[in-house]
């Protein structure tokens, strides 16, 4: 059995291109002086499968082969190590390797090896090293019985009644000290939750004899009693007294002082919150046994409410006397009261360019209740491509924002509920918000938005979020150029969304699964579904009073038709590990909307789009479908209408999208970020339900799903900096829905003219009203795409 480290690959990324090409005249040894060599290569021999991987990590990480990258990046940027770049070149030194040699060997034995010997090797060829390393493992040792030693028979009854829960020790498995360990710790926890505040792991040993000739071995559990007693004693807790201090960290001038209960005395020196912020989210109560799991609950509790800078965790004094009494001290720094941040981003899609400014005022502690209080505002502008002055009669379309959300780390109703904290800290959030968009030569559009949701944790992993009350009006006024255009060309239907004034009342549900695990790189799948159902109640409102009803037929309420509809959507991604941060992601998207009842339509912002940095990157937003839609061949007797039209959103009542991403590190240090890279496939679309006028071809047919799916591939880097991920996506139109049979696969027929222009683009040119084709989109985030 071998194991390898091999230089890292190169993966098509834009980056890993450009270096190829510069790398190609490098060599890894310049700088590496005659008597020295580079450690390229480490090959590990005689070693059980199960653990040669991570036996290469006892290898000395100054002895473990560079990647390329990171190597060139140093002599690029480091300035011979005065500047944090890269990686140093990993020269060989035999002490390492000999300290590698004995780590691995030690490793083997504690694996149940107890035998095991493993020897070194060093080959050097053209001042490069490469190290080998043989083990000769012996016979693997296994538990025989195991006996323990506890004298004290609260501890050997808690012991009992928990150790098939907690031990990895059993007889015949394998000999391994890793699970001596993990026996010792899992033991300590398994006390410090039943009060033993004075527990320490130096009262746990092991004792084992592998004495013996039939490669077993016999193991002894002891668990010592305190020195002098005969017994541990157990802890209950009394009082708790917390401490708020300035934001500055002080506790000087006059403080609010308040004894809450027989438990809890609250200090506050910042006179900014009210004693039910803390004593809420204290899940130690008088009275009850010490566990270390409540103090760590508390923590992470009070350090969710997002208005404490510093929350340490509970300490504890015993009482002077013998009743085995702890006090509780909890000392708090909280966050500045106010934030302000502005945000802003420079638009580029498709020759056409633009600005988004945003800004969100925070208050943190609203009503001294730790309420959180958002105020957003933003603003966007995008200028058509026809000219290069930003002059306000170029604008192709803006959007105006603004917002409100207040959010209570509790669930406020009528109805009383028991804190749902225990895994997670729960939220009521009261949501306002207002949009209005204009889109030159087509409409204005303005929307409110009015909701209360609340969102609560079932476990660790289980996350509900519920919004009874939803309440959306929005209100259309269509250009009347546009409108007689469409009406023109059949396209009643864009008329009847974008240039209508509608409302609804409606109820939301969301739930995840694992999102917990999202940053990390384990193996685990994650869902996420909602439902989303509205206009019944009105409906049972005009049906009972039999409302008056609109031309087309639709009841109204206060004068307004009402939109009722069904729509759902799930987000299902599995996600696995291929060693180290090397990462393989699949996603599958569908979701779907249904309008009955009052309406025919879905509502405009109710419908599904695809296209953008998220889903389907070889394609704009709001450009792609719905189904084979062509826009050419729908006004191609009219090239004017086109151009007034051609940026109008394309959209469908079901969505299916799939995603397959492959993700990989590049190089450690590139300027202070990890360099990620990526490949992806994307292929989904949207589609209409059932045929209509305005989008031929758009309807949605399992037997023409995979005619009209389209697919895009692409590559990408991602910047690491730790809290943030800024990413750069190039991606490529593969299958294109829009053309027939061959055609579609526009990448492999007119890989020519990827950057190029040709016969294809010159005659999509004049099919579209001089429109291009662009085989190639660039997408700029932050974060990752899913």
């Amino acid at each position: 059995m071998k194991a390898y480290i091999k230089p890292a690959g190169y993966r098509l990324t834009i980056l890993s291109i450009l270096l190829l090409i510069i790398w190609s005249g490098c060599s890894v040894t310049r700088g590496i002086k005659k008597d020295q060599a580079l450690v390229r290569k480490i090959t590990i021999k005689g070693i059980d499968e199960e653990f040669e991987e991570v036996a290469l990590n006892y290898v000395d990480k100054e002895q473990q082969p560079n990647n390329k990258l990171n190597l060139q990046f140093y002599y690029w940027f480091s300035n011979n190590g005065k500047r944090n770049i890269g990686e140093a070149p990993a020269i060989l030194d035999s002490n390492l390797v000999e300290y590698s040699r004995f780590q691995i060997e030690k490793y083997i034995q504690n694996r149940g090896y107890l035998k095991a010997r493993v020897t070194d090797t060093i080959v050097i060829k053209k001042r490069r090293a490469e190290l080998i390393f043989t083990a000769h493992e012996g016979p693997m040792f296994h538990i025989r019985k195991i006996e323990d030693s506890i004298p004290d028979k609260n501890i050997k009854n808690i012991y009992f009644a928990n150790r098939n829960k907690i031990s990895h020790i059993q007889p015949g498995a394998r000999f391994d000290t890793d699970s001596l360990a993990h026996d010792r710790d899992e033991l300590y926890l398994l006390m410090k939750r039943n009060g033993y505040f004075d527990f320490y792991r130096q009262y746990i040993n092991f004792n084992y004899d592998s004495t013996f000739n039939s490669s077993v071995v016999d193991i002894k559990m002891m668990i010592d009693n305190p020195a002098g007693k005969t017994e541990h004693p157990v802890y209950k807790i009394n009082n708790t007294l917390v401490t708020i201090s300035a934001s500055n960290g002080r506790t000087v001038g006059k403080a609010d002082t308040i004894q809450v209960d027989s438990q809890f005395r609250f200090v506050d020196y910042s006179h900014r919150f009210k004693p039910r912020v803390v004593v809420d989210y204290t899940y130690q109560k008088k009275g009850q046994l010490f566990d270390i799991d409540k103090q760590t609950l508390t923590t992470t509790r009070l350090s969710e409410l997002n208005v404490f800078r510093n929350v340490p965790n509970p300490t504890y004094e015993k009482l002077p006397d013998s009743t085995h009494r702890l006090n509780t001290k909890i000392d708090i720094i909280p966050l500045k009261h106010y934030s302000d941040r502005v945000e802003g981003e420079f638009l580029f899609a498709n020759g056409r360019y633009g600005y988004n400014i945003g800004n969100t005022f925070t208050n943190r502690n609203l009503f001294m209740q730790a309420a959180i209080l958002q105020l957003k505002l933003n603003w966007s502008i995008l200028f058509d491509n026809g000219t290069n002055t930003a002059s306000s009669a170029n604008i192709q379309n803006q959007e105006f924002r603004a917002g409100a959300n207040l959010i209570f780390p509790r669930i406020i109703s009528p109805f009383n509920f028991a804190l749902l904290g225990k895994y997670g800290v729960p939220h009521t959030t009261f949501s306002t918000n207002y949009s209005l968009f204009y889109q030159k030569g087509l409409v204005t559009r303005q929307s409110f938005v009015n909701s209360i949701s609340y969102d609560f944790y079932e476990t660790g992993r289980k996350l509900h979020t519920v919004t009874p009350i939803n309440i959306e009006f929005s209100k259309g006024v269509i250009d009347p150029a546009a409108r007689d255009t469409l009406l023109a060309h059949d396209r009643f239907a864009y008329v009847k969304l974008i240039g209508r004034t509608v409302f609804t009342t409606g109820s939301q549900y969301t739930f995840q699964y694992n999102a917990i695990e999202l940053n990390s790189y384990s193996n685990f799948n994650y869902f996420r579904g909602s439902l989303d159902i509205g206009g019944n109640f009105l409906s049972l409102l005009g049906n009972t009073f039999n409302t008056q009803r609109d031309t087309l037929g639709q009841r109204k309420i206060l004068g307004y038709t009402f939109s009722q509809y069904t729509k759902t959507e799930i987000d299902f991604r599995i996600y696995r590990t291929l060693g180290g941060e090397r990462q393989f992601v699949f996603r599958i998207n569908p979701g779907i909307g249904v309008p009955y009842g009052n309406s025919n339509e879905l509502i405009f912002e109710k419908n599904f789009y695809t296209g953008g940095a998220n889903d389907m990157r070889a394609w704009l937003p709001r450009t792609l479908g719905p189904g084979q839609f062509n826009r050419a061949t729908a006004y191609k007797d009219d090239p004017t209408s086109f151009a007034r039209l051609k940026y109008l959103d394309q959209f469908g009542e079901i969505k299916i999208v799939a995603n397959a991403e492959y993700r990989y590190k590049l190089a450690d240090n590139f300027f202070g970020a990890k360099l990620k890279g990526a490949v992806f496939v994307d292929a989904g679309n949207v589609w209409r339900l059932g045929k209509k006028a305005e989008s031929p071809n758009g309807e949605f047919r399992l037997d023409n799903v995979l005619q009209s799916t389209a697919v895009g591939i692409g590559t990408g880097l991602r910047f690491d900096l730790g809290f943030f991920i800024f990413r750069l996506d190039a991606a490529f139109k593969f299958k294109d829905p829009q053309f027939n049979g061959t055609d579609q696969w526009v990448l492999l027929k007119h890989p020519n003219e990827l950057f190029h222009t040709g016969a294809f683009k010159t005659a999509y040119s004049n099919n579209n009203a001089g429109d291009t084709y662009n085989f190639m989109q660039l997408n700029f985030g932050i974060g990752l795409p899913f």
